[in-house]
């Protein structure tokens, strides 16, 4: 009966979709299945959307270009897509007008669900959480931000499937339904360009578990002071579980040496070893391994299963990733840094970065703490890129020497023969570029494509220069 909440909900409302990237054609999809001759309006910013294939729809029609939102009090209800942004219009909406796959999903299915939010490890500890249910329970589906659409994973849920659901700040701004389990990772300065203050932006991440009450579990971690600042504001009844790498806890996960720690009630409970652990390299994936841990404790996962197949996750791709050795140079792809303290991460991490590539769109995040870590980590090289790469540049000049070699270039092709000109052997060349891809790309991970096959195809180049 949830998938029946949902379409419930639709019927007798004059719907329109807004944004119609992959999201809104699955909600399009979901619609047309359940209610073939509903009128349906899609509204999208872009011009010259491909929409010859739903030509054959009579009840379908669209509003595109620049004026796609001007009239949106016309309609019952909006069905928001997470890339649209509400928060520049000169009108004002009835917040009970607005609504979303994520928000109808979560309520249809909340008890199933477990949450994953925070501005930094979401993918991979939702993947992480997945990967040890699935296969513990062979009854698990991952789905949300890391891009598969609620409504696409409705017929194969049963009664006893568990939801992991990544949720970004955008999913989660308009809903007002929180997950059973929410998990809480970190709270940094980002997407300031679409929420216009950090306070937003904070309270949008805030309502994975403002919805829940004292039967849900909170994830969180204790060692970020905007989520302990938040928690203290916002007093809700539920079940408290903090994880923490600078405190003993006693009660929730703690982490000392290569050791994590399950606590209840000031009792030891578990002990997790990891010091032959190199899937997830680096101490910063100790966040997301003991909020791994606890989501899966909430569902009576034994410790010998979680353990058995922390040991068997594969990392994802563009966090950390190696490239490989190409003339004795390290390359390695973190194109997911799109934050100043995704980069200082991955530096700590790495340790032997001798060229960094830095820089993109230009979201306008402070990177004063960036430019001061640089300061103390042995350097060499530095490629600036982009709006971002430019500021960073500007704002380092301002205070601090520049390093020994650096380069002002939005071309990738000459950005990577400066890393193999310069990079000392031996050491790493490390694409980290604390900014967001839209300048260049259209998402982290083309970015992170087109970075690798450069690496690897100006090899040639090189051998046949005097690099």
């Amino acid at each position: 009966m949830k998938k029946e909440s949902i379409t419930e909900f639709l019927h007798n409302n004059t719907i329109v979709i807004l944004g119609f990237g992959k999201e809104g054609i699955s909600s399009y999809r979901f619609i047309r299945k359940h209610f073939p001759d509903m009128p349906l309006v899609v509204a999208d910013r872009n011009r010259t959307l491909d929409i010859s294939k739903f030509s054959d729809d009579e009840y379908l029609s669209f509003i595109l270009g620049e004026d796609y939102d001007k009239n949106l009090n016309d309609f019952d209800l909006i069905l928001k897509t997470p890339g649209v942004n509400l928060n520049h219009l000169p009108y004002f909406i009835p917040p009970s007008k607005i609504s979303s796959q994520t928000d109808l999903f979560i309520k249809a299915y909340r008890d199933q669900i477990i949450g994953v939010t925070g501005t930094k490890g979401k993918s991979t500890t939702a993947s992480l959480i997945y990967h040890i249910l699935k296969n513990v329970t062979d009854n698990a589906i991952l789905s949300g931000n890391i891009g598969i659409p609620f409504f696409d994973i409705i017929d194969a849920i049963n009664e006893h499937t568990i939801v992991v659901a990544e949720l970004s700040a955008h999913q989660l701004e308009y809903t007002n339904h929180s997950p059973k389990v929410a998990v809480f990772l970190n709270l940094f300065q980002e997407h300031l360009d679409h929420f216009n203050s950090f306070s937003n932006y904070q309270l949008a991440k805030l309502n994975i578990t403002q919805f829940q009450d004292n039967k849900d579990y909170l994830i969180y971690n204790a060692d970020d002071e905007h989520i302990q600042a938040l928690l203290r504001s916002h007093r809700y009844e539920r079940n408290v579980l903090p994880y923490s790498r600078k405190n003993t806890l006693f009660n929730g996960a703690y982490s000392y040496e290569s050791k994590i720690v399950i606590a209840e009630q000031k009792e030891v409970v578990s002990e997790f070893e990891l010091s032959e652990f190199s899937n997830l390299p680096g101490r910063h994936n100790y966040y997301n391994i003991m909020a791994a841990i606890l989501a899966c404790k909430t569902k009576n996962i034994d410790d010998e299963s979680i353990l058995k197949y922390l040991k068997t996750f594969k990392g994802l791709p563009h966090r950390l990733e190696y490239i490989g050795t190409h003339n004795d140079i390290l390359f390695y792809n973190d194109s997911i840094s799109t934050i100043p303290e995704a980069a200082i991460a991955a530096l700590k991490t790495l340790r032997k970065v001798d060229t960094l590539i830095l820089g993109g769109f230009d979201r306008g995040i402070e990177y004063d703490s960036l430019i001061e870590y640089l300061q103390e980590y042995p350097l060499s090289n530095v490629a600036f890129t982009g709006p971002a790469g430019k500021r960073i540049f500007d704002e380092w000049k301002e205070k601090y020497p520049l390093p020994n070699h650096f380069i002002l270039e939005n071309d990738f092709h000459e950005i990577v023969l400066f890393a193999y000109k310069y990079t000392q052997k031996g050491k790493i060349c490390l694409l980290s570029p604390a900014a967001a891809s839209y300048d260049q790309f259209k998402n982290f991970t083309e970015r992170g494509d087109f970075y690798k096959s450069l690496v690897i195809n100006s090899i040639l180049k090189v051998n046949d220069s005097n690099l």
